[in-house]
């Protein structure tokens, strides 16, 4: 049934995002917006991650269910990153690289990986008692970057720097009362922005499993049920940049089904993630292509999403997400 979600999630999207860049043959990239506006027939408007987390599904989807086409269009995607990017692997946003770094070490692809690798390495320093920066030129250190910059050290061996990035965001930024993470720190002033974000919880939980700190781990689903959830089903975060927010989080959730010791919190973090697909599921409308997902799982997705979020590749991406998620616990 999940597999089955998440096949028709991918076909939606290749449906109605997926398109030539700048009409050359042989590249491939994800339309930010659909119907799309005439910049986004053009890729204009360009979402570096929303491409690395797109790139990230099709390996999902491949893996489920292996297929020569698909795999000669991750390669095509992936090298047309870089072209639209203009000839350039990195970005000014750290968290934007470890997402496309985290992708290209699952496909086994050298170049990105080391450009973002030595990229995350330059981007520590000991101001505001570690961490990496949010991006290049600010004074923000935060879980966004942090997180994904911890599980891609840990899974290429990098295991001293992953456990750096892993104590800073246990000591700086988790709130002692629930357990939560907090959106980040401002260096200069010492101020933690106490956001809370399902984003942030997905990424620390991540860092977690990685690098088997199971006390922090089993923390964070408990909190996440507690406050990020509701009957059982994770809140949305709008459009944009928060579209991909709750899929995000799943992803690791469903990791820390697999992962943690058999028990209440790995149940509990199954039972969110399928309550959540199934909601996500029940709520989508019928469009061209295939279903069209809403941002917020208990509601059911517009009939017409001109001027809604549901328009967003981040949030279709978020749902196709959370499927592949869901299709791993099946």
């Amino acid at each position: 049934m999940y597999a089955d979600w998440a096949a028709a999630a991918e076909q939606a999207i290749v449906t109605r995002h997926l398109r030539r860049v700048w009409g050359i043959p042989g590249t491939l990239l994800g339309r930010s917006g659909w119907p799309p506006t005439p910049d986004q027939r053009l890729h204009w408007h360009w979402n570096y991650w929303w491409q690395a987390h797109l790139l990230d599904c099709l390996i999902d989807a491949q893996l489920r269910a292996p297929e020569p086409a698909r795999a000669g269009a991750i390669e095509v995607f992936l090298r047309s990153i870089r072209l639209r990017n203009f000839g350039r692997w990195s970005n000014a946003y750290y968290d934007d690289m470890a997402w496309l770094g985290l992708a290209a070490q699952r496909v086994g692809a050298n170049a990105p990986l080391t450009v973002v690798l030595s990229e995350l390495r330059s981007a520590w320093t000991p101001e505001g008692s570690g961490g990496i920066w949010w991006r290049k030129g600010d004074r923000f250190k935060n879980a966004p970057s942090n997180g994904p910059a911890a599980i891609l050290h840990a899974r290429v061996g990098e295991h001293d720097r992953a456990r750096e990035l892993f104590a800073w965001m246990e000591t700086t930024l988790v709130d002692p009362g629930t357990g939560l993470v907090w959106d980040g720190l401002r260096v200069d002033d010492n101020e933690l922005v106490k956001m809370i974000y399902t984003y942030c919880q997905g990424v620390f939980l991540g860092a977690c499993l990685e690098l088997s700190e199971i006390d922090s781990a089993a923390r964070t689903v408990r909190a996440v049920a507690g406050h990020c959830a509701r009957d059982g089903v994770l809140h949305g975060q709008g459009g944009g940049d928060g579209g991909l927010f709750a899929g995000i989080l799943a992803r690791y959730l469903a990791l820390a089904a697999r992962k943690l010791p058999s028990g209440q919190e790995a149940d509990t973090a199954r039972a969110l993630v399928l309550a959540s697909a199934e909601a996500c599921w029940n709520g989508a409308a019928d469009a061209p292509g295939g279903p069209l997902f809403s941002p917020e799982w208990t509601e059911r997705a517009p009939a017409n999403p001109a001027d809604h979020p549901a328009r967003d590749l981040s949030v279709q991406v978020g749902a196709w997400l959370l499927f592949e998620a869901a299709a791993t616990l099946a």
